[in-house]
């Protein structure tokens, strides 16, 4: 089995559960509130590790108490913190989340030490020597670290896998150095100006990717399932439809899923079917990597 290296940022996520989204000067009365451990990098990072991947995640918390829970955190999931390092002028960053009756949510992320994650906070080691290896980015850290990391591994010959959220424009370069993209309708919108809401402008998003630089493109499209593009594969992988409990952090279960079935060999019609499985269960459930599934769920 490849290693997973997971390199990206560490939130605690603070959500309420209300019946709607409150409007601009609006205050509403919520629900229930729940406080736990978040950040895309880390979602990906305990996803890979809770379905049986061998993962290392790189990330800069805090030197608070956050900080010190997240680290407590990582290594009670089995993932491999060794290379974490501390910001001593930052805080450890927090995200805000809304959750209403239909599961859907909205975020507000104070990155705080997340960004300044630099290419001179990771060490070397980090990257391990095995080609083999897959290195897992999204881009809640600075782009520039993104980037670097792409391009230095790249280079080596590792599968790099772009999460491209927050969205935001990225250049040519970086998508030349990724073996997969993996986007949301939104983010591929963002990226190709093609307004993404069915399978073929799903297609046609993808297609500019691809000819873009982008080995394969794997577009996300919720309850629909996942479109997949590339030189010998141009299709739909439908996802059995779920009641949605909560949505935060499924396409972070998304991402980590499909590492760890690639990490073991399956192709990539597979791994994308098995990333769907994990991300149905974890809408089912409340919470970021709480609902994150164990492998023995996946059938």
């Amino acid at each position: 089995m490849s290693k997973i290296i997971v390199i990206g940022s560490s939130n605690t996520d603070m959500v309420i559960k209300s019946k709607k989204h409150p409007l601009p000067g609006e205050t509403i009365l919520g629900g229930s509130f729940l406080m736990n451990p978040g950040g895309k990098g880390a979602n990906q990072a305990v996803a890979a590790a809770r379905l049986g991947g061998n993962v290392t995640f790189v990330t800069k918390t805090g030197n608070d108490m956050f900080g010190e829970e997240a680290l407590c955190h990582f290594t009670k999931e089995g993932i491999n913190a060794r290379y974490i390092v501390k910001d001593p002028k930052n805080p450890s960053g927090v995200a805000l989340i809304m959750v209403d009756e239909y599961g859907e949510n909205s975020i507000v992320v104070a990155p705080g030490s997340n960004g300044t994650l630099s290419a001179y906070d990771i060490d070397e080691e980090a990257f391990g020597s095995d080609p083999a290896d897959i290195i897992l980015l999204q881009l809640e850290i600075p782009l520039g670290t993104v980037e670097y990391v792409a391009e230095k591994t790249a280079a080596k010959g590792n599968r790099v896998i772009l999460n491209p959220a927050p969205a935001r424009k990225l250049s040519d370069l970086l998508l030349q150095c990724l073996y997969i993209i993996t986007p949301n309708e939104n983010e591929a919108e963002n990226l190709t100006g093609i307004n993404v809401t069915d399978e073929t402008s799903a297609r046609s998003a993808a297609k500019e990717l691809h000819e873009r630089g982008v080995k394969n493109v794997v577009i996300t499209l919720g309850a629909t399932g996942a479109y997949i593009y590339s030189d010998t594969i141009s299709k739909l992988i439908p996802v059995v439809p779920v009641k949605a409990v909560d949505t935060t952090a499924a396409g972070d279960v998304f991402n980590g899923a499909l590492a760890v079935a690639l990490s073991e060999g399956k192709s990539l019609e597979e791994a994308v079917k098995f990333a769907n499985i994990a991300a149905a269960i974890s809408v089912t459930r409340m919470g970021a990597q709480a609902s994150a599934p164990y492998r023995k769920e996946i059938t």
